[in-house]
């Protein structure tokens, strides 16, 4: 028995997001059932097998494995607002303050290298919702690392003031010596605005702790990307920063993994980004996992299974068989080695 088998028995999902979102309107990926549940495997198109082997240890975990002991039963949660334009921006964020008691918004910004002018007009429209909501809001920015250094300086100095003060911008250069020197650029302002480290700890080959520190003021964890959520408790507890747990666009299924890891974390910072439900038109359960006053509850999610036939109805066979390969390809790259003992024992079993 083996990884072929237990891919075989994995159940394919495509779904419609409600606006395109890393170029995409479609996410699609592998659910997979344990012993311990379903885990979620859906690694980005242009992940190559060996970090996409991440995600499957990540995705085995949830199924086959346990999480760490939580400290809190509740996680408080960000809004995530994608590139889009006045319209549909302000009905996003009045939703999601209104309707799911979010007050704090991160924004994607940086969609283009010519998109600076509209990223300002946008945070503040934000900003006028807000305060005619009468809600003071902390907005956050994610410039996924497209800024050169000169570029993050002058962009965050106007974009911090089109809001009145950003709680943070994560990830505006590429490399961690590029944001050594943008922090060094903002520690002559009177206010510096606080650095957020992603790709540089989730894309990592040989992640430098000490490295990270010098320019971290917040560490963004995700569960599932890293390796799963025993391996990112670990990352968490080596950097000692204040951090917020961000999920990787998952289902409410894939999302179970980041609600464990933001249960088990002394140090949050704040509210993680755990809501990206809302950018689901659609989902593998009948309610999709949603903020109630800002606040998610603790769970581990299954899928409906009546549901989960309906999406995999549609689905090609081709492209189960596609999903069902780059898994196997994805073990034998780098999962079987990531995963635990325990883990590797199930899937050996299967």
């Amino acid at each position: 028995m083996s990884i072929e088998s237990l891919a075989r028995s994995a159940r394919t999902f495509a779904l419609h997001l409600t606006t395109e979102f890393r170029g995409t309107t479609i996410r699609s990926g592998l659910l997979i059932q344990g012993p311990s549940g379903w885990g979620e495997f859906a690694p980005f198109p242009e992940y190559d097998d060996e970090m996409a082997g991440r995600w499957l240890a990540g995705a085995l975990e949830a199924a086959c494995s346990s999480w760490p002991t939580p400290v809190r039963s509740e996680i408080p949660v960000n809004a995530i607002i994608p590139v889009l334009p006045e319209g549909p921006t302000r009905r996003a964020v009045h939703s999601a303050a209104t309707l799911m008691g979010i007050t704090t918004f991160k924004v994607k910004v940086a969609n283009s290298p010519d998109s600076l002018n509209e990223d300002v007009t946008r945070l503040q429209t934000i900003r006028e919702i807000l305060t005619e909501l009468g809600m003071p809001g902390e907005i956050r920015i994610d410039a996924n690392a497209r800024w050169s250094v000169s570029e993050a300086a002058t962009n965050i100095a106007l974009l911090n003031e089109a809001v009145g003060a950003l709680d943070y911008v994560e990830q505006p250069c590429a490399s961690v010596a590029e944001m050594r020197e943008l922090k060094d650029l903002m520690s002559a302002w009177d206010y510096p605005v606080r650095i957020a480290v992603d790709e540089s700890i989730r894309l990592s080959d040989s992640l430098d702790i000490d490295e990270i520190r010098t320019v971290a003021d917040v560490a963004i964890i995700k569960a599932i990307p890293v390796g799963g959520v025993n391996r990112a408790l670990e990352i968490v507890e080596q950097l000692g920063l204040p951090v917020v747990v961000s999920g990787s666009l998952d289902t409410s299924v894939g999302l179970s993994s980041g609600l464990a890891l933001a249960a088990a974390i002394p140090n949050l910072y704040g509210a993680c980004g755990l809501g990206t439900g809302a950018l689901f038109a659609e989902d593998v359960v009948l309610e999709t996992t949603l903020p109630v006053g800002g606040m998610i509850s603790v769970r581990r999610t299954a899928p409906d299974l009546d549901v989960l036939d309906q999406v995999e109805a549609g689905i090609a066979r081709t492209y189960r068989t596609e999903w069902q390969e780059r898994m196997i390809r994805a073990w034998n790259a780098s999962a079987s080695e990531l995963v635990s003992d325990e883990v590797r024992e199930v899937v050996e079993q299967c």
